[in-house]
Order: structure tokens, then C-alpha cells, then sequence
């Protein structure tokens, strides 16, 4: 039973870059890293398996960061893989430490007990969530607007069944940024966009927006690139050029 999630040679759960940015974006990367903690071993995975979309995002923090350098706008990521503990999934959701994913079962996360689903929450989704609390409530007490912005990507085949759409604009129940995002993107259509594609809330994949967008009143919404056109610095740097055009866009609107 490892109720010891992270040792100190693994360092800090959260990465946080440009802690004072001067713009109103809060960008959230919660799938960022396919690292594990030290004592986890693979989890009985391949490495296949551990370079797949399963246990991060491909592309997803590189496309963040230079969103965040281009509007020197705040980054928070999370450094650990989402097989360990997903952070856009809440504790009791069987997704946060998820048994399967796709295809692949998870030998590591077969049959947790309730000690080892607490110590992994304690480790790594608490101290996530608190740090981006903490960041609006200093921003806050500033005066400075925040505007949630969280970076995903996904794979083009999932299932066995291939996506066409190349960019999501996500959201829950509140819509006014995806709304303008979504028209801006209509006018300057470089990709296949498409709203709530190719998840949507009904897949639980908003928490980090209610959690911290809702809950607060804030703008805000989830970004979604499927992974084979942010595959290299080229194609991260085209994607996050013409994101970077759109949320400046869609917010001065």
C-alpha cells in the first residue's frame, strides 16, 4: 500500500510561471506532465503507454507557455501525470485515478483503497486547486480581472474512431467567452472548430472551470487542440500564435 504520494526529490506538485503577469488570463494546464512520482514506478504500464495520451496532454504545456509568455499572463500546471491523480476530476469521480483509460488498463490504480485515494487527493489535487485559489485571491486584492483559460489537447483516434475536429472551445453553464471565441474563430476558420467537441460537460471535463470560473463569477473557458498539430515546436507555436489572436480578440469584444 504507498500512502506516500511524492518524495522530496520529486519536488513541488504545482508549477506556477509568471506568479505577477499583468494580463487578465489565469492559464491552467492541468494535464501538462505523463511524469510520475518516484515510488510509482510505470504502474505496469509500457512505455508506449506512458508516451500516450492517456497520461498527459501532448503539446498542451508547450502551447500554454507561449500563450503565457506572449500576453505575460500567469501559467499554473500540474507537474505529475494525470494517471496518478487527474486534476480536472474531483476525488469521488472514478476518473481521478482512473483504473482504465482508453484501451490500456492501469495495473498501478487496480483496487486503491480509501488511504491510498486520500493520500494521492492530499498530494497533489488539494495543493493544485489551493494554488490556483490563492492566485485569483491575490489578483483580487489587486484589482486585476481574472479570466480562466485552461489548455488541453486530445487524440485524433480515440477508440478506434478518428476526429475530425482539430479545436474545441469548451465550456459549462457560463458561455460568454467560448460565444466570442467561437465567433472570432467562424471569421478566421484556420482550423476545424467546434463547440463542446470532442468532450463536453456531460463528460465531467469542466470541473476546473466551475471550481475556480463559476464559483468566482470569472470568464472562462476550456481549450481543447487535437494533438497531432501541436506535435512539434512548429506546430505549437502556430497554434498558440492564432489562440493568442483569438482570446485577445474575443476578450477586447
Amino acid at each position: 500500500m504507498l500512502t506516500r504520494v511524492l518524495s522530496e526529490a520529486d519536488g513541488e506538485c504545482v508549477g506556477i510561471e509568471r506568479p505577477h503577469g499583468k494580463s487578465s488570463l489565469l492559464v491552467i494546464c492541468e494535464h501538462a506532465s505523463r511524469a510520475l512520482p518516484k515510488q510509482f514506478g510505470d504502474l505496469g504500464l509500457s512505455q508506449e503507454a506512458l508516451n500516450s495520451h492517456i497520461a498527459w496532454d501532448p503539446g498542451a504545456l508547450a502551447v500554454a507557455r507561449n500563450i503565457s509568455s506572449a500576453l505575460d499572463a500567469t501559467l499554473v500546471y500540474q507537474r505529475f501525470s494525470r494517471l496518478i491523480y487527474d486534476c480536472n476530476r474531483p476525488p469521488d469521480s472514478p476518473g481521478a485515478m482512473p483504473e482504465k483509460s482508453e484501451i490500456y488498463t492501469i495495473p498501478g490504480n487496480q483496487n486503491l483503497s480509501g488511504e491510498e485515494r486520500l493520500a494521492r487527493t492530499e498530494a497533489l489535487y488539494i495543493p493544485f486547486h489551493d494554488a490556483v485559489r490563492r492566485l485569483v485571491k491575490e489578483r483580487q486584492v489587486r484589482g486585476q480581472d481574472t479570466v480562466i483559460v485552461t489548455v488541453h489537447s486530445f487524440t485524433p483516434v480515440y477508440n478506434g474512431k478518428e476526429r475530425a475536429v482539430e479545436l474545441g472551445i469548451l465550456h459549462d453553464a457560463d458561455d460568454r467567452l467560448a460565444e466570442r471565441m467561437l465567433a472570432v474563430a467562424a471569421d478566421a476558420p484556420l482550423y476545424r472548430t467546434e463547440r463542446n467537441e470532442p468532450y463536453g460537460p456531460q463528460d465531467g471535463v469542466t470541473h476546473t472551470l466551475i471550481l475556480h470560473g463559476l464559483s468566482n463569477g470569472l470568464r472562462n473557458v476550456m481549450i481543447e487542440i487535437r494533438n497531432d498539430l501541436i506535435s512539434d515546436d512548429a506546430g505549437q507555436g502556430v497554434m498558440a500564435d492564432y489562440l493568442t489572436g483569438l482570446l485577445q480578440q474575443s476578450l477586447e469584444a
